[in-house]
């Protein structure tokens, strides 16, 4: 292996690293994206009103079920605050 595949290798393996830090905790909704962090992050509301109604809802736990593979599961805190999203395949 030369250098210049090395370089482009390594490259392209920090940039998927980094795609995927930036979507961790975060779901998109059509147009939107739904992220977990922050203090006054999106609530129950605000993820029904860009999500819609989840396909499975327990509790605080909501899962929206995208394709065949695809399942993201959305936290709840108590308050109705976004506790942590998960995307499953």
């Amino acid at each position: 292996m030369n250098i210049k595949t090395l370089l482009v290798t390594l490259i392209a393996g920090f940039s998927m690293l980094m795609f995927q830090s930036v979507y961790a905790g975060s779901i998109k909704c059509g147009q939107h994206i739904i992220s977990d962090g922050g203090r006054t992050g999106p609530g129950t509301y605000e993820v029904l009103k860009r999500c819609g109604e989840p396909t499975f809802r327990q509790g605080n736990t909501w899962v929206y079920v995208r394709g065949e593979k695809m399942r993201a599961i959305v936290v709840f805190k108590d308050n109705g605050e976004i506790a942590s999203i998960n995307e499953v395949r």
